[in-house]
């Protein structure tokens, strides 16, 4: 999973210097910018460049290195256009990682963020405030849930998930010694780096440098409904995480019946059933939540990423009855939902939940995916294009990475997922589609670069 702002593989500066190097001080030439205007990289780039590699320069001395970042100095942003700090455009599919579902700049999000920021941002949870109950009914009512708890992050929601579980395993069988306190995770899976969502995330590579993690969770192959039957049936399943739709995992799709099954397994058993929509969920499919295309209800479910339009914020959602075994000072957080990040998420939900906005997602992402078969389904590398709404994966037979870089290069930024092999595209919902043409094609006429 190699995806821009989640490599946690240890940073080489040296290799970071010889990519900007190679960025600078290659020679004069020409090429097609997204916008479809002819730009000449002239030698006043290197004197500019002074700035980005300024920049990279002094990331190396004082930051921790998690990030193996490329080497792309952002200053601003409008819609769906980034811009460096040479004054570069780039189209941006990325979104910040499927956060930024308005796009950069939304002018009812930043009235929401600079209004309330006027009067009131943070107060902790000692008080109420009004925008966090605001948002929390507008959850509520949009989703199956009756409560809702916020966090910070998605990983923060999924170890509040992980909590919530064991504590409703305990409180519903308040006479047995032992109760229900293991996992059930799937192959591909993405929950959070924190060490109990790091515990229900599949790659090993991801988990081994930090063991002991949390113990009691078992991965079972995505979509096998046996497997997951036989284990849930053991009685000893306090929950079990999925994703409706893979993100980070390769764009990959639960079916009807996988999960129709758990949802079966988990009620003859006791367990929690807990859908992590984190990435896939809030409009990215089409649907408000990605959950109700299946017709399946989960007992919890957490959201993050688009939440806030771009500020730090994740939400537990949960049925009453998970709800009521939660009690004072089982948990909690110093500045989840405050009025800030409240108010620029009742921006953001107000918008997206709206069914033209929905519809618009839906079709953008059939043409999208249209344009992406009908332009490289010919290519010897190409062996999938799949995804629903605006989460787009294209599985190659190669390693993504030559081609992300290329695209950049020439103003598009996309990302990688699965094992690496696996384009991932996640655009702001606003984008337009003369903007899901220009991506396609300067794809295309990058894909020479994986040989």
């Amino acid at each position: 999973m190699a995806s821009l702002g989640q490599i946690t593989l240890p940073r080489a500066p040296s290799l970071e210097m010889s990519l900007l190097r190679r960025r600078f001080d290659r020679p004069i030439r020409t090429r097609i910018g997204f916008n479809g205007r002819i730009v000449s990289e002239q030698a006043q780039v290197s004197v500019k460049a002074s700035v980005s590699q300024k920049a990279i320069e002094e990331e190396a001395r004082v930051l921790v290195g998690t990030y193996a970042r490329a080497p792309v100095v952002l200053s601003s942003g409008k819609g769906c256009k980034l811009i460096d700090a040479e004054g570069k455009e780039y189209l941006d599919c990325a979104s910040g990682i499927a956060v930024n579902a308005l796009g950069h700049g939304d002018p009812d999000w930043l009235q929401a963020v600079t209004d309330q920021a006027a009067v009131l941002a943070h107060v902790s949870n000692v008080y109420y405030t009004i925008p966090q109950i605001e948002l929390a009914k507008r959850l509520v009512a949009s989703s199956f849930a009756d409560r809702v708890f916020f966090c910070n992050s998605g990983t923060e929601a999924n170890e509040a998930a992980i909590k919530f579980s064991r504590k409703f395993q305990r409180y519903t069988h308040p006479q047995d010694k032992e109760v229900a306190t293991g996992f059930i995770a799937f192959t591909n899976s993405f929950h959070g780096r924190t060490l109990g969502a790091l515990a229900l995330t599949s790659k090993e590579q991801y988990r081994a440098p930090f063991e002991p993690i949390m113990p009691g969770v078992t991965f079972l192959e995505y979509g096998n409904v046996q497997a997951a039957t036989d284990l849930i049936s053991s009685g000893k399943i306090a929950a079990v995480f999925v994703e409706p739709i893979q993100g980070e995992g390769g764009v990959y799709s639960a079916t009807k019946e996988f999960l129709q099954s758990l949802r079966s397994a988990c009620d003859a058993a006791g367990s929690l059933l807990v859908f992590d929509e984190v990435q896939c969920g809030l409009g990215r499919t089409g649907n408000l939540w990605a959950y109700e295309a299946f017709g399946v209800t989960p007992d919890i479910m957490t959201v993050a990423k688009p939440l806030a339009g771009g500020l730090p914020i994740g939400a537990v959602l949960v049925t009453e009855k998970v709800a009521e075994t939660i009690k004072y000072g089982d948990h909690g957080s110093t500045f989840a939902g405050n009025p800030l990040v409240c108010s620029a998420a009742i921006a953001v939900v107000d918008k997206v939940s709206k069914p033209s906005f929905l519809a618009s997602v839906s079709s953008k992402g059939l043409y999208f995916k249209d344009l992406l078969v009908k332009k490289l389904g010919g290519n010897s590398h190409v062996k999938e294009v799949r995804g629903e709404g605006l989460i787009i994966g294209v599985e190659l037979d190669v390693p993504a990475s030559p081609l992300v870089d290329a695209c950049r290069d020439s103003g598009l930024l996309i990302l990688t997922a699965g094992k690496g092999n696996v384009v991932r595209i996640v655009p702001p919902l606003i984008i337009l589609e003369e903007e899901i043409e220009r991506a396609v094609e300067i794809m295309f006429q990058n894909f020479a670069a994986l040989g």
